[in-house]
């Protein structure tokens, strides 16, 4: 027997810069980044199950169920919790797979929350993040639910207040597989570290973006289009880059332009997470 079917959004991020500042003995990277949350959001649908199953009912098709960030996020809260409810889990996507936007990750933070809510495990939020760190490395930006500077793997994080700003968001046709670029030997992997005054001073780049435009032309060209409009950028390993401007109207215009072999959406920067706002309203 299962609970009414609740709705938890889980918005998408962008990278305004990412350097790579070292490698680990374990191959992790060292990272700095900003992570810039905004409004597009996937839906995570959640029946409470009374016989302790975790299973998601719908989904992404080329996402198996048993590897679903979701699932694995779910059985890791009720592992870590001792609890003996379970959860029918259906998950509505709208942030493109691959694209660098941290889909799979917001799925399984957004599960993570909702979960301990709903079963009323009550854990903190520090706990939380990290049960999500092993699933992804962009899980605890959205267990936290702030646009935030981060190093480290993704995981030391400080909140930080964005102005409002629109952006314009471009998927070319093709996904990137993060694994492959952060195994290219041509990699920058020794940016030096940054201050954020820094970054505001001077700005920042995106380390990935030389490997995915040698590796994959459509970015490249995606890139290079967008750059007519306003400054363009890869988030994340991409596939999906972005430009940053000042009003709706203005992203509106550019999305309009997008050639029709391209996807693109335009969305709004917000500093706290619409889930956090949901949690707490």
């Amino acid at each position: 027997m299962s609970s009414a079917e609740s709705l938890w959004p889980a918005p998408a991020k962008l990278n305004l810069f990412l350097h790579v500042t070292g490698r680990r003995a374990d191959g992790y990277h060292e990272l700095q980044t900003l992570f810039q949350i905004i409004d597009l959001c996937d839906t995570v649908a959640i029946a409470v199950r009374e016989d302790g199953l975790i299973e998601r009912v719908a989904g992404p098709p080329e996402v198996p169920a048993e590897q679903d960030l979701t699932v694995r996020a779910a059985r890791a809260l009720q592992s870590a919790a001792g609890g003996r409810l379970g959860a029918s889990i259906r998950v509505i996507k709208r942030i493109p797979i691959g694209g660098g936007l941290g889909g799979g990750s917001t799925d399984a933070a957004t599960t993570l929350l909702a979960l301990n809510r709903l079963w009323g495990c009550r854990l903190p939020l520090d706990a939380l993040a990290e049960l999500g760190l092993p699933l992804g490395a962009d899980v605890p930006v959205f267990v936290r639910g702030f646009s935030a500077w981060a190093e480290g793997v993704g995981e030391r994080l400080a909140p930080v207040e964005l102005p409002e700003r629109w952006y314009v968001v471009v998927r070319p046709g093709v996904s990137v597989p993060t694994r492959d670029v952060f195994q290219s030997p041509e990699l920058t992997r020794n940016s030096p570290v940054i201050t954020i005054r820094a970054f505001f001073e001077s700005g920042g780049r995106n380390d990935c973006e030389p490997v995915v435009r040698a590796r994959w032309p459509e970015v490249a060209e995606a890139l290079d289009w967008l750059a007519h409009f306003a400054p363009a950028r890869l988030t994340g390993t991409g596939s999906c880059l972005f430009a940053s401007v000042a009003s709706r109207g203005e992203a509106e215009q550019i999305a309009a332009r997008v050639p029709q072999k391209w996807r693109s959406f335009v969305a709004r920067g917000v500093n706290v997470s619409p889930l956090h706002a949901l949690l707490a309203g």
